[in-house]
């Protein structure tokens, strides 16, 4: 019997007109704002924000590929209005198979992934539309993936930056969302101005422009700063952010001190802080500084838009001296380069290089040195802050990353002293715990999170396999199950279920429990194997 630890929407097509009994807290959409301001809503239309995320039937380009590493064939098209992903490994009759896409996400400049729903689940596509390249491929992360990932959650912290209106998963699940689970596609309006009702009957309304530095770099870093580690506040979620407040009461980022080469396709924010331009202008410049977010120039007047911008600062004195000849300032000093962390995809270099193509040298010391994490933006409040320090040193090591392991441990061993009774803390110890083989300890620090916390998925998996391997079955399956029921793509949680009541010769029980795996995860070869077994008289348990 193998028993694994675990590692730690339908759009509206309108938005109603506002009722006057609306609460002045609530949302009207961009529809009511067109009212009064039709030029900027026309100009927005055509941005990438407002384009962020919609049906899946928009903008569409059929298409097929096979899959080298795990020789599966996709196929992705329209029929009768709806939009298909068909999958079939080719020489395997059992595996094949076929999903309704129901959304995109993503504007379409870099690429589109596509999300699709399974007994009220919402998952991300495996496969992606990547537009540099003109071609669809598979996720990622999942370029060399041997079997077909169709259980890829749509979290809160994928969808909240593309959507607007998300509506959390319901109670206790990771991706089970309330139908629709948001009231419009792309990115509102409001995603930067705040609710409007009371604004649409003659009240006030957020104005980024007006805002304090802090709080108008908060409303683009809720989308474009990622950091090397995302860490929500306590008592917080990322998208219960509104704009006006700041986002670090919400979430806390953390980057690594030694700066790396290459970009990732969503740090944006980290490297405009980096160049000299932002080190020179301090809280004078924003990102609206040179974008503005309601509307995007056209292809042919890019160079020129942008060279207006530089030139605001630069001087045009400056402009007719230096290189004069070529208008296209990005050209040279924000090159476009390959993403590190998203194939087919190119992004532009905000880290405005004064000299072409250059990126700053590693020394050797930093190539070989173990990762120190400080927080961005950076603040003696932030570096005090030992709970969520502990959490992203936590996260890393979690990750996989060894050389993070000390660091975790230390660290949220001090903040456990501070704070006994925050399940944040006490679960990922105990996880930590149960990687070095500590299975009582980690079995005492994750009943107590689950007393504070019920449904912490994590630590009720991972108790589950201490308590199996402990013998106490009855106390592994009763956990089990409730993961399983809450978070049904957690393959190898149902998968220690169906081995259990198999080996207790409850043959029907686990043939049910194999099922509901590979209704999630068709493609899972354990699965299919034990199902194989299962189906064969006298039933086997593999």
């Amino acid at each position: 019997m193998l028993l694994i630890c675990l590692p730690l929407l339908v759009f509206a097509q309108s938005m109603p007109e506002p009722s006057t009994a609306s609460p002045p807290n609530s949302y009207v959409g961009n529809q009511a704002c067109a009212r009064c301001h039709s030029a900027i809503y026309e100009s927005y239309q055509r941005t990438a924000m407002a384009r962020a995320s919609g049906p899946a039937t928009e903008n569409l380009l059929s298409g097929e590929f096979t899959h080298r590493e795990s020789s599966v064939h996709y196929r992705i098209y329209t029929q009768d209005g709806r939009v298909w992903l068909a999958f079939e490994r080719l020489n395997d009759p059992s595996v094949r198979g076929k999903r309704e896409l129901l959304y995109y996400i993503g504007s379409g400049r870099r690429g589109r992934s596509y999300l699709f729903a399974v007994d009220g689940f919402l998952f991300e596509s495996p496969v992606n539309w990547y537009s540099n390249e003109h071609t669809w491929d598979m996720a990622p992360a999942y370029q060399g993936a041997t079997e077909i990932p169709l259980n890829l959650p749509a979290y809160p912290s994928c969808l909240q930056c593309h959507v607007s209106e998300m509506k959390p998963p319901l109670k206790g699940t990771e991706n089970r969302y309330p139908s629709p689970p948001l009231a419009s596609a792309g990115v509102t309006c409001e995603r930067c101005h705040g609710p409007g009702a009371a604004h649409t009957r003659g009240g006030p309304i957020v104005n980024p422009a007006k805002l304090a530095s802090e709080r108008r770099d908060s409303i683009c870093r809720q989308c474009h700063l990622e950091g090397k580690v995302a860490i929500e506040r306590a008592g917080r979620r990322a998208y219960e952010f509104r704009p006006g407040e700041l986002l670090s009461d919400y979430v806390r980022y953390y980057v690594f001190s030694a700066e790396r080469n290459g970009l990732g396709a969503v740090s944006q924010v980290e490297a405009l802080e980096q160049s000299r331009c932002k080190r020179k202008t301090g809280d004078a410049m924003s990102c609206t500084s040179c974008h503005d977010p309601h509307s995007s120039p056209v292809a042919e007047e890019r160079a020129s838009y942008f060279r207006a911008r530089c030139l605001g600062c630069h001087g045009y004195e400056f402009g007719e001296k230096h290189h004069a000849g070529q208008p296209n300032c990005i050209q040279c000093h924000m090159p476009s380069s390959t993403s590190i962390d998203i194939a087919h995809t190119e992004v532009t270099n905000h880290r405005i290089p004064r000299l072409p193509q250059t990126q700053p040298p590693l020394k050797p010391e930093m190539q070989a040195a173990a990762p120190s994490l400080v927080p961005f933006p950076d603040s003696e409040e932030a570096r005090r802050d030992l709970r969520d320090l502990s959490l992203a040193w936590a996260t890393l090591a979690g990750s996989g990353r060894a050389d993070a392991v000390p660091a975790a441990e230390r660290l949220l061993r001090a903040a456990v002293s501070q704070s006994p009774t925050d399940p944040a803390l006490l679960a990922p110890l105990g996880y930590l715990e149960q990687k070095r083989g500590a299975a009582d300890s980690a079995r005492e620090l994750y009943e107590k999170a689950l007393a504070l916390d019920p449904e912490l998925i994590d630590a009720a998996a991972n108790l589950g396999v201490i308590h199996a391997n402990a013998g106490r079955l009855h106390e592994a399956i009763k956990l089990w199950n409730g993961v399983f029921e809450r978070a049904p793509a957690r393959s190898a949680v149902g998968m220690n279920i169906a081995a259990v009541l198999c080996a207790q010769g409850q043959f029907e029980g686990a043939r049910s429990v194999v099922m509901r795996v590979l209704e999630f995860n068709p493609d899972m070869a354990s699965a299919r194997v034990l199902l194989r077994g299962l189906n064969h008289a006298p039933p086997a348990c593999k």
